[in-house]
């Protein structure tokens, strides 16, 4: 069925293309979110990379590329590194140098088990992913998600390895903060689910 949709895309059949954005943007809109941190942006970028994905449909090769939706993810990835790229270029977003965070999370408490995660559900974690400042949330996807190394990290961005192991730490810690602090909101007595 996948392979018969992709040729036809390929072949630039309408619906086929209609029919692969339908089955894949979801998932993919969700690694723009990952990146960007809000819904607006992710959408821009979705569309900027499904374009490209269109364009370059007919260069798809399974064996090289793996699955087609692995090689669209990459597109998507590599769509939202540029959009990153441009605003640090506008001064409007963080850069990914190391930078001085208001919160000293060296100092964050470890108030809850290692599992407390688990007494999140999945959009409660990916929103405290999302709001991860834009430098400690590109080294954290591309290292957790990406599943990339440091020193791919650091050439895909243009920093240093240490830097790119700073910010995933500096990440970890935030997001673990973040995740006691909620968790310990969660669970105290006073606490009334809405």
């Amino acid at each position: 069925m996948e392979e018969t949709l992709l040729r036809n895309a390929i072949s630039g059949d309408i619906n086929a293309i209609e029919a692969l954005y339908d089955r894949y943007a979801p998932s993919l809109l969700g690694v723009c979110l990952r990146y960007c941190g809000n819904r607006d942006d992710a959408e821009d970028i979705l569309h900027d990379g499904f374009i490209k994905i269109i364009r370059k449909i007919g260069t798809f090769k399974s064996r090289a590329d793996g699955s087609p939706e692995a090689w669209m993810r990459r597109i998507m990835v590599n769509t939202a590194l540029n959009f990153l790229r441009s605003r640090v270029q506008e001064k409007n977003f963080v850069d990914i140098d190391p930078i001085i965070d208001k919160i000293d999370v060296h100092d964050a408490e470890e108030t809850g088990p290692e599992e407390a995660y688990l007494l999140l559900d999945r959009e409660q974690i990916m929103h405290l992913v999302c709001e991860l400042p834009a430098g400690y949330r590109t080294v954290f996807n591309l290292y957790v998600f990406e599943q990339y190394g440091h020193k791919e990290i650091a050439t895909l961005l243009g920093c240093s390895e240490n830097t790119s192991k700073s910010q995933l730490s500096k990440a970890r810690a935030l997001l673990r903060k973040k995740i006691n602090q909620l968790v310990n909101v969660k669970t105290s007595p006073t606490y009334e689910k809405a």
